[in-house]
């Protein structure tokens, strides 16, 4: 475990639990390996389990859509669950909270989960939420859909490209919702317009901002 300067004055002794929230583009991958790479600890990225439904869902997403969301949700449940109960210091890419209440709501709004599979997901949703563990921190990387934008078409994945700047600005919308009103744990917000760790350098004075910042919120 690191003792480094950055982790200076904080009880580690708990294995504290860290989410890096935040849109498509925003950095959060490479936020997270940074981080762990620098403090010591686990980096749990996205789970990359094989949805057996996407398929089917890209061909027909009114029909498929609960099933595809109960696979993510279920994916991200034994991922929380496993950090939860782990012995080491985790940064969570990621959470289960944003997969529900703005990946799986996004799908609602444009109407490829609705009615009584809309209320199915959400109650499973809500009683999991009230029974897991919540981490100690939540960081929302906050940033503008110019940037993420930029971000995304300077990092230059096949699987982006297609990805539409309305999709991208309806996001962050719910973003910006759920960061206002989210309460089951501690919130802080990093505005990711003025700070840019994704940089090839994992050494530099934005990266050192950021971790001053959940230093400061965990302590």
């Amino acid at each position: 475990m690191a003792t480094g300067h950055d982790l200076k004055g904080l009880d580690l002794s708990t294995a504290p639990f860290v989410v890096i929230a935040g849109n498509i583009g925003v950095g959060k991958s490479t936020l997270v390996s940074r981080l762990a790479g620098r403090w010591s600890w686990h980096a749990a990225h996205e789970p990359n389990d094989a949805n057996p439904y996407l398929a089917d869902f890209y061909r027909d997403m009114p029909t498929w859509g609960f099933h595809s969301q109960i696979f993510f949700l279920s994916k991200r449940l034994e991922q929380h669950n496993r950090i939860c109960h782990g012995a080491f210091p985790t940064l969570q890419d990621r959470s289960v909270y944003e997969d529900a209440e703005i990946f799986a709501r996004n799908l609602h709004l444009q109407g490829h989960l609705a009615g009584r599979d809309w209320a199915t997901y959400t109650d499973l949703y809500r009683t999991m939420a009230e029974i897991i563990r919540p981490p100690d921190l939540v960081v929302y990387l906050r940033a503008s859909v110019d940037t993420l934008l930029a971000r995304v078409a300077q990092r230059s994945r096949d699987y982006e490209k297609a990805i539409p700047a309305a999709y991208i600005a309806q996001i962050n919308a719910l973003y910006e919702s759920w960061a206002s009103s989210f309460r089951r744990a501690p919130l802080c917000e990093i505005n990711a317009d003025s700070l840019d760790w994704t940089g090839a350098s994992s050494d530099n004075d934005d990266l050192d901002t950021v971790a001053d910042v959940i230093r400061a919120h965990l302590r």
